[in-house]
């Protein structure tokens, strides 16, 4: 079986998939168009000029045409898989559609900040973690994976919580958090993508438990930065109710979760011992949350999310 995955892998989550794929026996490809990079100097200065004085980004141009020029060297797929399609222009989908009998669509993020809607038509199955856009659209309901393999409980952590993010608006109620469980004397370390000017102005420059760079954290340091908290904070952005990584990276490592995210209370996995579900004010965090241990999940529902189960349903295999 010949399987594409179409991605733009910018934290290397997709290419598990890929490597899955082929521990299966499938003869698997990745176009990961997030790897795409101007040949020169002056491929980037050209870029500049077309998207200033020509409203066109060449870069995307030239990515769209690599799944094309790649896709006529490998040949005909069984089956194709474009995760987040709106990243991909209409008649580029048409071409690629041409060397599959099965198209897939894989949204991991909501049809409201990733619109998608328009493409729907090329394909023969889509798969969603939203839930909204499952019930409103009939897509396939389907969660992130856990990638990761699976951890013993770490009774040796640095701190009570952390948190890895992108700067935007979810600081607001980072740090209303922190300051809640500085009032328990729990430590935490929050790691954010940001200008460094940021943290003098928004968190005091002699906070350092926030620690602000603008540098993203290498994705195969993800799970020794999680591993140093006892507790994963997850903090959605608004039009978000899919899970995050997040959570499967805190399954797999067995670390408890304090998470906005509502619904993360209809999923199996969920028990309150592992996982609080912050209220409007913070009143429900509480000190016990921080003292009690993680609580196994059963092997059955643990293994429903791990990315071996998810390749099999994703492709039938």
């Amino acid at each position: 079986m010949k399987i594409t995955v179409i991605s733009f892998d910018f934290w290397n989550y997709d290419a598990h998939i890929v490597a899955m794929l082929k521990k299966s026996g499938v003869d698997a490809n990745h176009i990961n168009l997030g790897a795409y990079k101007h040949k020169n100097t002056a491929a980037k200065v050209k870029n500049a000029l077309s998207k200033t004085f020509v409203g066109k980004n060449l870069k995307n141009i030239y990515r769209q045409e690599l799944i094309l020029s790649t896709l006529k060297k490998l040949g005909k797929q069984d089956q194709i898989l474009v995760i987040n399609p709106e990243l991909i222009e209409e008649k580029y989908h048409t071409e690629i559609r041409k060397y599959t009998p099965k198209y897939i669509a894989y949204l991991y993020d909501s049809l409201a900040r990733c619109p998608a809607k328009h493409l729907c038509h090329f394909f023969d199955k889509i798969f969603s973690f939203d839930k909204t856009d499952v019930q409103k659209h009939g897509f396939q309901l389907i969660t992130n994976y856990n990638y990761l393999p699976e951890n013993k409980v770490s009774t040796n952590t640095k701190y009570d919580l952390v948190y890895l993010a992108s700067f935007d608006d979810r600081m607001n109620i980072a740090n209303k958090i922190a300051e809640k469980i500085t009032n328990f004397e729990k430590t935490y370390h929050y790691l954010i993508v940001g200008k460094k000017s940021w943290k003098k102005k928004y968190f005091g420059k002699k906070n350092p438990n926030w620690s602000i760079g603008s540098k993203r954290l290498q994705h195969k340091d993800l799970p020794k930065f999680y591993s140093q908290g006892k507790i994963i904070l997850d903090l959605v952005r608004e039009n978000q109710d899919g899970l995050s990584f997040r959570i499967f990276e805190a399954m797999a490592l067995k670390k408890k979760i304090i998470t906005n995210n509502q619904t993360i209370k209809d999923y199996d996995f969920y028990n309150p011992e592992n996982i609080l579900i912050i209220n409007e004010n913070l009143s429900n965090v509480e000190i016990a949350f921080f003292e009690n241990d993680y609580q196994d999940l059963p092997t059955k529902i643990y293994y429903k999310y791990t990315l071996e189960n998810w390749v099999k349903t994703v492709f039938e295999l």
